[in-house]
């Protein structure tokens, strides 16, 4: 068993370690500069308790992007050192966020420990590779993302850091074996557990779905499938998932070999950036010659997020997380007693609300950052909850989850077509989402996102809106102004959270103004981005009459998106005459 000793270095703080809600992320030739990796870790076991860090069992993985697989090597050294009894490592450094979730909560170890935190390596929906991003955030034992009471500690302790632990001699291990490795310190035995990255993610995913009634919709000859990993790290459990237990074709899955570069491409499941996938799926901008698979989705890097679509039709997921509260109890067993109640972001559309009123559940509109989705969960409030940047989940985890929401829409579809496996046509995606906006109507939606825009422009485009705020007058004749046939903001404020559980407050969620018949525009600055700032636009139309809920979103939503232009000016602040990205 090999000896390894402890030793302390001095460091410098760098002032620009403060954790966002997704942890922390910046570009790789930032973490690769001397000890900005070990200045975050070890301000993160400082914030810790020493009951969560000495004699502790923590997971260290990731999605596989550019420079992991230095940093778990220095993770575990440094964990060596502050006392960490044994680090549990997915099989070559890889498990999807949802599954390191699970891990945590799910997982008991071969000495019958259970994990009481982990070190997940993500940029999540980020481009990986030298020159691009690189990331890291911290979860809870409850398998979800540290409160703002943590992170706001981690962020202070950067700034004052002058020293971090490590285990300098210990040797690096080799993480693409399954195995124990042992190692003897100043505390006693150190152990490095290396595992099945999907073995546990998948035996929870047998526990909520039927996967035999899924089996029987992917062998029918009339159902086609299509799933796209953008070589992210929900590769490593496609093929396991939707193939070896499922029965799909090996041939349905794109691009499931997990790449430190994610191939080149950009792991974010959206109408741009699953290029393969939407143009397979028949939505590509040239006429597709083969018919397209009856259902594709897609995820991103760290497979939290996804993007669901039918033959020629895009879901939102603002109607994704809605479709699915409202066909859960019957078609998902874990659901079949109920749902607790269900919960969106604030900038997500209020599709789930008009759900959550006809089965009369309980209801939370919350700021954006999955915590406060887990707070709710660990007090049993939420069953489902979902966000519009394509996340949704369940309090099954505490994290958003890809592959589940994957599997809920299958279920949903083997659900609808159990008695037309034989000669009748198949329900479709499509025929889900139209009746459920003949059911409850639909809401018009669509994302701006103005990527990477001049910090100083972006700020001072929000402090004019929120001083526009104050005189409701003056927007609406703007708005006359701009178009006529748009109807008054009744309501503009900024969005604060109380939350129901502890108490706390969070101000500044992203700026309103909520229209007489329903309609929305929000603004918020998003956080995830490595440089610059992106400012994301959010518009939309509730409309009630099933006559009007066939026409295209850009149709609907046209005079709203001239008005939120214009009344932005954000041409003027951003110099942008388009978004980087629409959704």
């Amino acid at each position: 068993m090999v000896l390894f000793k402890v030793s302390r270095k001095e460091t410098t703080p760098f002032g620009d370690q403060k954790p966002g809600t997704s942890g922390l992320r910046k570009k790789v030739k930032v973490f690769v500069q001397p000890n900005y990796l070990h200045n975050f870790v070890q301000a993160t076991f400082n914030a810790l308790t020493a009951e969560k860090v000495r004699g502790a069992t923590l997971v260290v993985s990731g999605d596989g992007r550019y420079f992991s697989k230095d940093a778990i090597q220095i993770i575990i050294k440094m964990s060596a050192a502050n006392g960490v009894r044994r680090i549990w490592v997915g099989q070559n450094g890889l498990l999807s966020t949802p599954a390191v979730s699970a891990v945590i909560r799910e997982r008991v170890g071969i000495d019958e420990s259970k994990a009481t935190g982990a070190f997940i390596l993500t940029a999540s929906h980020n481009p990986g590779g030298p020159h691009e991003d690189f990331g890291i955030k911290y979860n809870m034992e409850n398998g979800g993302p540290a409160p703002e009471g943590i992170t706001d500690k981690i962020y202070e302790n950067t700034k004052t850091i002058k020293e971090y632990l490590i285990a300098e001699d210990l040797p690096d291990v080799d993480i693409s074996s399954i195995g124990v490795t042992s190692f003897t310190g100043p505390e006693g035995q150190f152990d490095v557990e290396v595992f099945d990255s999907a073995s546990d993610y998948v035996k929870l995913m047998k526990s909520i779905f039927d996967f035999d009634s899924i089996k029987k919709l992917l062998s029918s000859p009339k159902f086609t499938f299509c799933y796209d990993a953008l070589h992210g790290v929900a590769g490593a459990y496609a093929k396991r998932i939707f193939v070896e237990e499922l029965g799909a074709q090996e041939s349905s899955l794109l691009n499931c070999v997990p790449k430190e570069d994610f191939g080149g491409g950009h792991p974010d499941p959206n109408l741009t950036y699953a290029k393969e996938l939407v143009a397979r799926m028949g939505l590509g901008k040239s006429e597709s010659q083969v018919e397209p698979p009856e259902f594709g989705a897609a995820a991103d890097g760290d497979a939290d997020r996804n993007m669901i679509l039918g033959k020629r039709f895009f879901v939102t997921p603002s109607d994704s997380v809605a479709i699915i509260a409202a066909n859960a109890v019957e078609a998902i067993p874990y659901f079949s007693a109920g749902l607790k109640g269900v919960a969106r972001s604030m900038p997500t559309s209020a599709a789930l609300d008009v759900v959550a009123k006809h089965f009369n559940l309980k209801f939370f509109e919350v700021p954006t950052g999955w915590k406060f989705f887990g707070n709710l969960m660990d007090a049993g409030l939420c069953s489902i909850c979902g966000e519009e940047s394509f996340g949704t989940g369940s309090d099954h985890i505490r994290e958003k989850d890809g592959i589940w929401a994957v599997l809920a829409w299958l279920s949903i579809l083997a659900h609808k077509n159990k008695d037309k496996l034989g000669g009748d046509k198949l329900v479709t995606v499509e025929d889900i989402v139209t009746q459920h906006w003949a059911t409850y109507g639909r809401h018009y939606y669509t994302r701006y996102d103005y990527e990477n825009v001049d910090a100083g422009a972006a700020k001072e485009l929000v402090a004019y809106l929120v001083k526009l705020q104050s005189s409701l007058s003056e927007v609406n004749k703007i708005i006359k102004g701009v178009r006529s046939d748009v109807s008054n903001v009744v309501h503009a404020d900024e969005f604060e959270y109380k939350d129901p559980v502890d108490g706390s407050v969070s101000s500044h969620q992203g700026i309103r103004y909520l229209f007489e018949d329903g309609s929305r525009l929000i603004f918020r600055l998003s956080g995830t981005g490595s440089e610059g700032a992106t400012i994301r636009l959010y518009i939309e139309q509730y409309e009630k009459d099933p006559s009007k809920t066939g026409r295209s979103s850009q149709d609907a939503l046209a005079p709203l998106v001239e008005v939120a232009l214009k009344l932005s000016k954000m041409k003027e602040f951003t110099g942008r005459s388009a978004p980087t990205v629409i959704t």
